[in-house]
């Protein structure tokens, strides 16, 4: 009888430790915030996101609004961006600096280029005017009008945010598998149209 005890006492104790290494192997934890999924590549990501500059001026905000929803390592969002973001959970926020060189590039001064005026509109005809049109490509491509002449415009093909240090107030409102995602309309952060006033 006593041993008897012994044995099912020694099979209760080696059933829950399986039961236990059962759950570790699976690694099934829970962590601090409730078992929220952390941002990594194939996830669908939503973000609330305010973008300013070093002098403090606001270019973008959706605070209160549409969040900006992409997947994380397809660069669909600027890469400083997307790297300071992996490994955040939902509710997590955080203050982001993109250096230039990650965010929307260095201005190059090559990048510019002189339009007869009567190929433009009007309004186009004078310093500071932005511009959209379509590369050969299909791409939307932007520009601002840098200089005006007698007979022509000199439009500066630079993103407007091209050159600049990008400082993004962001909060992680939900992370999910890219197969399993509702479809939400985007927002991009920045949109190529913004400039910073």
């Amino acid at each position: 009888m006593y041993d008897r005890k012994v044995k099912i006492t020694a099979l209760r104790a080696a059933f829950a430790s399986c039961f236990l290494l059962a759950f570790a192997v699976t690694g099934w934890t829970q962590d601090k915030k409730g078992g929220a999924k952390a941002v990594a590549d194939g996830k669908q990501v939503s973000l609330e996101y305010t973008l300013t500059l070093e002098d403090k001026t606001k270019v973008d905000s959706n605070v209160g609004k549409q969040p900006l929803t992409f997947t994380q390592g397809a660069h669909e969002i600027i890469p400083g961006l997307e790297k300071q973001i992996a490994g955040l959970k939902v509710g997590d926020t955080k203050r982001i600096e993109v250096s230039p060189a990650d965010g929307y590039g260095e201005i190059q001064p090559d990048r510019k280029q002189e339009v007869e005026k009567a190929k433009l509109p009007t309004e186009a005809h004078k310093v500071g005017a932005m511009l959209e049109g379509r590369s050969p490509e299909g791409q939307s491509m932007f520009a601002r009008v840098a200089e005006v002449k007698d007979k022509t415009v000199v439009l500066d093909l630079n993103h407007p945010l091209a050159g600049k240090k990008l400082i993004f107030d962001i909060k992680v409102l939900n992370v999910e598998d890219a197969a399993k995602a509702v479809e939400l309309p985007t927002a991009k952060p920045a949109d190529s149209k913004a400039k910073p006033k």
